[in-house]
């Protein structure tokens, strides 16, 4: 099993995942980059938060690295280009900490509304101030949320129970969508201008650093209150902090900063600002999410299954349709690998049936993935396989098709002189292999094959077992399949293990078998 590295305090919940599932996992906390890259050295996965830094440098230097798994969702942390291109998996947990940032939000909304950590200060201080701590309310006004993803919809709903409408500014949302949540979209300066609140809930980006600057905050509505609980800097601190002391806003409650940890910045000590030190996934529900939800990528990653929450993978996000069938996907392409013994120039994947209309990119990337590794010495990730591919030569051709055959779901691999097709059946969607170089059979996927194609005649069946069962080879599952000429046939056998070099030479040599190839996995 693989060794992991947690660099930063992770749920103890996720981390006994890991050590159940046989991995090791070593704890090192407070490293510096020059302490991460000699830890790293061995490593298969890294597990951090949001204060380890994984550098290009970092990863250009290690060797064996798989996974990078950071326990939240930001990724400023984390060289994602550099990680893509040394075929490094990173998977985040985006959904781990959604509550409790869109709580976090609402509560410095009031917070800032209501003056609450003001007057708490001046009353424990000895002071009696009603008067010079008097609020405003949330009901009947404008909140303008920067960002409809699923932590601004969340913030809209809690927003409208408070009375408040909810208009919101994001390129990336249609307008349709947004009126199904009960918010209208603007573009930012209109939304600057309307708003008598704005909350941000957006990734920290080249495009988003410095999105609220001195210009943006001088179109703000008279009285402005800004609440940003995403990411440091897209908020410029020292124009905020300008606006703030001129009154072009009229206060503002902020967790997150553009340099981390810290202590300095100019909007501490403003009476009209409130600051909390990066506190919006901090619940210990979330903690828990988070560290389990990563558990579970890096579990899978390591397994070199799907990873839903991997942000590297360019399959979008996997339809239901499709999920059950990308394990098939991977075995067939593996099992084609040994049947064509070389990468071929052109590849053709088929997805026939209701898996035809779906998006089916993960599914033809986990038949790449199967193929290129029976066929390359590097290790292949769902990260490079279609770099690997493309650099290879290798042209792979994508056929869709929501007309059915004779099963309601087909995958089919097709190239030269081969083919190969596979589905599930029963309740329990077992894989089977329906198709051999275009010989209609019927046969689980197995560790160890052995693909014969014989004269089509009698006692053919006998002459190979009886070949195989003098050897001592155990036949667990045979399929027969023709395809109607009445000159060929194919006989596929499940063994127990792999049968020697002697063996397949000895059945080669036996009257009426044309070829002899087997197909070992392991």
């Amino acid at each position: 099993m693989a060794r992991i590295l947690v660099t930063e305090e992770i749920a103890e919940a996720g981390l006994g995942r890991l050590r159940a599932a046989g991995h090791e996992v070593d704890i090192c906390l407070g490293l510096d980059d020059e302490g991460l890259l000699d830890a790293l050295q061995g490593a298969a996965a890294l597990i951090i938060r949001s204060a380890t830094r994984v550098t290009a440098e970092v990863l250009d230097a290690v060797d064996g690295l798989l996974v990078v798994g950071r326990a939240g969702i930001g990724l400023d942390n984390v060289d994602v280009r550099a990680a893509t291109r040394n075929g490094v998996m990173v998977v985040n947990a985006p959904l781990s900490n959604s509550v409790s940032a869109a709580e976090h939000t609402m509560a410095l909304l009031l917070a800032q509304a209501r003056n609450i950590p003001q007057a708490h200060a001046d009353l424990v201080a000895g002071r009696w101030n009603r008067s010079q701590w008097a609020g405003v309310e949330l009901a009947d006004k404008t909140l303008g949320i920067i960002g409809l993803g699923r932590i601004g919809r969340m913030v809209a709903r809690r927003a409208a129970a408070f009375g408040m409408r909810c208009i919101a500014h994001d390129p990336f949302v249609a307008e349709e969508s947004a009126l199904r949540a009960g918010v209208e979209m603007r573009s930012l300066e209109d939304l600057m201008a309307e708003s008598d609140f704005v909350t941000l809930h957006l990734a920290r980006t080249p495009e988003t650093i410095g999105l609220l600057d001195a210009e943006m905050l001088k179109r703000s509505k008279p009285g402005l209150r800004l609440v940003n609980v995403a990411r440091g800097g897209i908020v410029d601190e020292e124009a905020l902090a300008e606006a703030v002391r001129v009154g072009i806003v009229a206060g503002a409650a902020i967790d997150v900063f553009a340099e981390e940890p810290t202590t300095v910045s100019p909007l501490f000590g403003l009476p009209g600002v409130i600051v909390t030190p990066h506190l919006g996934a901090s619940t210990v529900e979330a903690q828990d999410k988070a560290g389990i939800t990563i558990a579970e990528q890096v579990e899978l990653a390591l397994a070199g299954d799907y990873v839903p929450f991997a942000v590297n993978v360019d399959v979008g996000e996997a339809p239901d349709e499709i999920r059950p069938f990308v394990p098939l996907a991977e075995q067939l392409g593996a099992i084609f690998g040994a049947l064509v013994e070389s990468l071929p120039e052109r590849l053709d994947v088929e997805f026939r049936g209701a898996i035809g209309g779906v998006d089916d990119r993960l599914a033809t990337l986990a038949v790449v993935k199967g193929l290129l590794d029976r066929v390359v010495a590097e290790a292949v990730t769902y990260v490079n396989a279609g770099d690997m591919a493309t650099e290879r030569g290798m042209e792979v051709r994508t056929i869709s098709t929501v007309e059915s055959s004779d099963f309601l779901n087909l995958i089919t691999l097709r190239s030269g002189s081969h083919a190969l097709a596979g589905t599930l059946v029963g309740i329990r969607s077992e894989p089977r292999i329906v198709m051999v170089d275009d010989h209609a059979i019927d046969l689980p996927p197995s560790d160890h094959m052995v693909v014969v194609r014989n004269e089509d005649r009698p006692g053919m069946i006998g002459v190979v077992g009886t070949a195989l069962g003098d050897a001592g080879v155990n036949v667990a599952d045979m399929a027969v399949g023709h395809v109607g000429d009445g000159h060929s046939a194919i006989m596929v056998l499940s063994t127990g293990g792999p049968v020697s070099v002697e063996v397949l030479d000895d059945l080669r040599r036996r009257p009426g078998i044309i070829s002899v190839r087997a197909l070992d996995l392991v």
